[in-house]
């Protein structure tokens, strides 16, 4: 079934958007604008393929707290708010709660819910609370199984908005391109990129990668993967041949950071022994 999209007629003077200001201050005024409604009915026709591709494979949806009783990655980023009498900090990720339910026996679990990032907002990649979409799945080989899932959970939304939203919209072909974070940065350095950071790839670096990859192969979509341990939490587990190498990835699309995951490491002794590493600690 194709939905029809009937939009009201709607003409600015002029034809140039206002100060983004003026039109926040305006917002129900604002979204008449069938180009910004168009932006929620991708928003939702995307989330419906996903939901539909994750309902086909049998996940499980999990609600997890929006409050925690302790920051879950890096607590120079949180919110610290008063809760009755004592102090909670907002989510910043499910991560923890995913992995619970994966040693619950949930087996296969996603989540829909916000997410907030007490970092200055001054640049649209950096935003205070947004919407986040996670997924967890047990028994796996490798990380490269968590991004064949994600290549084809990304394939059923975008063929959802491709019929009801956008029929001009390019459908990602699998496999995605893939490159170590080491081969991103020599493609860069060939292009006369200069990299402030070795482990880590800067905003610039991330658009760059795209465009390289666009003239390479084709693709929109690129992952990234195997990043050192430096930038990585103690949980992500580690390659067998380079212990500072983790099994993980980044994927960019068109320029943009838009996922980060991993095999996470379930080793009880391993685990203790990454926390102690990245905390300094030599107590139990």
């Amino acid at each position: 079934m194709r939905i029809l999209i009937l939009h009201n007629t709607y003409q600015q003077k002029g034809g140039e958007d206002a100060d983004i200001t003026k039109r926040l201050d305006w917002r129900w005024i604002d979204l008449r604008n069938p180009k910004k409604q168009k932006i929620f009915q991708t928003w939702s026709i995307l989330e419906k393929g996903i939901r539909e591709y994750f309902a086909k494979e049998n996940f499980i949806q999990i609600y997890t707290p929006s409050f925690m009783s302790a920051p879950s990655e890096s607590g120079a980023e949180v919110f610290s708010v008063k809760y009755f009498d004592q102090n909670a900090y907002l989510a910043q990720s499910p991560q923890f709660y995913k992995q619970m339910a994966m040693a619950s026996g949930l087996e296969k679990v996603f989540m829909v819910g916000p997410i907030f990032r007490a970092e200055p907002s001054f640049t649209s990649r950096h935003m205070t609370e947004f919407t986040g979409w996670d997924f967890e799945i047990s028994f796996i080989e490798s990380h490269h199984e968590v991004m064949a899932v994600e290549e084809q959970m990304l394939i059923y939304g975008f063929k959802q908005v491709k019929a009801e939203v956008f029929l001009d919209l390019k459908i990602p072909i699998v496999p995605f391109p893939k490159i170590t974070l080491k081969e991103a940065k020599e493609k860069l350095k060939r292009a006369g990129i200069i990299s402030d950071r070795e482990d880590d790839l800067s905003p610039e670096e991330e658009r760059r990668v795209c465009e390289i990859i666009k003239k390479e192969t084709g693709s929109d979509f690129v992952f990234v993967i195997d990043y050192p341990v430096s930038v990585r939490p103690f949980y992500h587990m580690r390659h067998e041949h380079d212990n500072n190498l983790t099994k993980s990835f980044d994927l960019l699309y068109k320029g943009i950071e838009i996922t980060t995951g991993a095999q996470r490491e379930h080793r009880y002794e391993i685990l203790k022994k990454q926390a102690k590493e990245k905390t300094g600690s030599l107590s139990d």
